[in-house]
């Protein structure tokens, strides 16, 4: 329901987008939706004993004056040029408004301590950026504020910085209380410094953060910035972390899982009042192709001819070239998708796989299978996976991973992957030592089968680990196969296996660890077109994907038999 106002007064920037957005005349997605009805919503209890919080359009009004009198655009743009002042475009008034303008009705410090603007590229994004950390160090009024824009690497650190940079040698009254220096500037009044902050730093001393801004938070294959600058922030009176980003294609990342809290919180599922959230996207089953979606991911490109224009040029490339579909997707239009480049498998059609209510994991007691094996060397996991063709030309798979304990803590922090929970899940077990226990990885592996009456056809394993395939195996009766790991051997069953995922053929039981090595597992290719799997970096772990591709080289070949161009062999007893 459209909310009404009866008072005279004109309506500040920030409430009069909400209300733009809420009665349709500005198009938006549904987070931009909710963010303008929380705003909206939190004026009418504003004061109140469960909120106590109030909007001060004037602490709004002067962040919007700071950046019309002292801050000028550093290049031309769409519809500005070069030495232009800045003067914000009204989702730009009601994200910065709704960050300085609500505040605490008693202290009068600012309720928000976290800000989360996600939103398409070329929509001022590094403007905002500038002028809000510029207004942070030169005009809020604290003592000694330290600013820090932050990137995993310093080029990408400076990209804001630089431009604030460029923005204070252009204004007269900035350049006379502000000394610029190579990467760092001091406020000749205040004592405040501004920086740029990554892994390159050297020295941190005295590190105490008023405001650290994370541009492209998407590109951080960790949060080891985002949880610096937090940890730093607990001695200011009123802090800003802010983040600003694109959609991105790695929801393991850390900004996938900000995102997700983000929307969680905009939702009502969660609630965090000192969290100011924006996310403009195109909702769930909007048509990309459909111009009129574009101003929802696009709240500035997308209202001149110009920036139409190029958007269409952009669509129309990752159309013709398949391989810009996911930057242009990402960036352009704001979509997160679970695809890195040269990604092995669309994790949609992953999902679309897992077993639910519609779909049901069928039984399988007393069925045949095929295991595969991938015994990890120091720093992988150790994973098995199995493998059982159904009569209706379906294959479920199972898997299971181990990981030693004395390492379990240091893979927590070099991979940031919480691997404890998945032991505390059921889905990893923890091995005694610093190394697993291959015995054990077996024991699993024999004790599972009999409690199931499984009956292992053969067990796949790679050359690498013939030498630690043990006797008890042997003594067993199982026949034992080496899978070479040569990319003519492995082709046909990894493109097999995800032919099948696409057909819907394959049907796994929601494992997280498999599902998040699927989603490391890139392709990698050689000059006759083989595929094999691969990872783009040491962390990403794929080792449960890779025993379950051992198993599928086999398995593939029923319920049609035919004959083998695989070494098969069984362990003698000695």
């Amino acid at each position: 329901m459209m909310r009404m106002t009866t008072s005279t007064k004109q309506v500040h920037p920030t409430t009069q987008y909400a209300l733009d957005v809420q009665s349709g005349r500005i198009v938006a997605g549904k987070y931009v939706i909710l963010a303008c009805e929380r705003h909206l919503r939190d004026l009418d209890r504003q004061g109140s004993d469960d909120f106590p919080y109030v909007f001060d359009e004037e602490k709004a009004n002067k962040v919007f004056n700071f950046a019309e009198k002292h801050c000028r655009h550093i290049e031309d743009g769409l519809t500005v040029r070069k030495g232009d002042p800045v003067i914000l475009d009204d989702f730009l008034q009601f994200i910065v408004g709704s960050i300085f303008g609500w505040v605490h009705q008693v202290t009068r410090l600012r309720r928000f301590r976290k800000a989360y603007e996600q939103v398409a590229r070329k929509n001022s994004k590094s403007t905002t950026l500038s002028v809000v950390s510029l207004y942070m160090f030169a005009a809020d009024g604290e003592g000694g504020p330290q600013v820090y824009t932050a990137a995993t690497m310093r080029e990408q650190a400076k990209v804001v910085y630089d431009a604030a940079a460029k923005m204070v040698s252009t204004s007269k009254q900035l350049k006379k209380k502000i000394s610029l220096r190579v990467n760092k500037m001091f406020h000749k009044v205040n004592g405040g410094k501004m920086l740029p902050l990554s892994k390159e730093t050297k020295s941190m001393d005295g590190f105490n953060p008023h405001a650290g801004i994370i541009d492209e938070y998407h590109a951080h294959p960790n949060s080891d910035m985002y949880d610096v600058i937090v940890s730093g922030m607990g001695m200011r009176r009123q802090p800003l972390l802010f983040i600003i980003t694109t959609a991105g294609f790695d929801i393991n990342g850390p900004c996938f899982q900000e995102y997700d809290y983000c929307c969680k919180v905009l939702e009502g599922t969660l609630v965090n009042e000192e969290y100011f959230i924006y996310i403009a996207q195109m909702d769930k089953d909007d048509d990309i192709e459909d111009e009129s979606n574009w101003p929802k991911c696009n709240p500035l490109m997308a209202r001149s001819p110009e920036g139409m224009q190029y958007l269409r040029g952009q669509l129309n490339t990752a159309k013709d070239k398949p391989g810009d579909r996911r930057n242009v997707w990402t960036k352009n239009f704001n979509v997160w998708l679970d695809q890195k480049e040269n990604s092995y498998m669309p994790m949609d059609r992953w999902r679309l796989c897992g077993a639910s209510d519609l779909n049901p994991f069928p039984d399988l007691t007393g069925m045949q299978c095929f295991v595969g094996m991938d015994l990890s060397k120091k720093i992988d996991l150790t994973s098995i996976g199995f493998e059982f063709p159904l009569d209706d030309g379906r294959f479920a798979v199972l898997s299971h991973s181990f990981i030693p304990e004395e390492t379990l803590k240091a893979k927590i922090q070099s991979d940031n992957v919480r691997y404890d929970v998945w032991v505390d899940q059921g889905w990893l077990t923890v091995t005694e030592g610093s190394v697993v226990d291959y015995r054990e990885v077996q024991r699993y592996m024999l004790e599972l089968a009999e409690k199931n009456g499984w009956k292992i056809q053969e067990v796949c394993y790679d050359e690498w680990s013939a030498g630690l395939i043990s006797q008890e195996l042997a003594d067993k009766g199982l026949q034992l196969t080496e899978i070479p790991q040569r990319m003519n051997t492995l082709s046909e069953p990894t493109k097999n296996f995800r032919e099948l995922t696409f057909q819907k053929k394959i049907i796994h039981n929601n494992d997280p660890v498999l599902s998040w090595a699927m989603s490391n597992a890139i392709e990698k290719q050689d000059h006759r077109e083989n595929i094999a799997l691969d990872k783009a970096r040491s962390t990403n772990r794929i080792d449960p994907a890779a025993a379950l591709m051992n198993a599928h080289v086999r398995a593939m070949l029923r319920p049609k038999p035919r004959k083998s161009i695989y070494k098969t062999r069984k362990i003698e007893i000695l």
